[in-house]
């Protein structure tokens, strides 16, 4: 049976929404956290193309720290939480 790999891309977007949502933030006030505009946070969280620096702003002001894993897939860490 064939396993199906979920986009990086996906999961990463997937990964930020739950966070932001968890936190009871709204994109804007997730924005103004990171110092990036309210469409980079939305791009983010549908999976569009971004760039590295923006990535980096949105997970630092959610916590969160994305490693990627052997197998390609992304692992996810939530620092307020250790």
């Amino acid at each position: 049976m064939m396993t199906k790999r979920t986009d990086p891309m996906t999961e990463i977007a997937k990964r930020v929404r739950e966070a932001r949502l968890a936190a009871g933030l709204s994109q804007q006030e997730l924005a103004d956290q990171a110092g990036v505009s309210r469409p980079s946070v939305a791009r983010v969280e549908s999976g569009e193309d971004m760039s590295t620096a923006t990535l980096a702003k949105i997970t630092g002001a959610l916590g969160l720290v994305l490693q990627l894993a052997e197998d390609g897939s992304f692992i996810s860490t939530d620092e307020r939480k250790e």
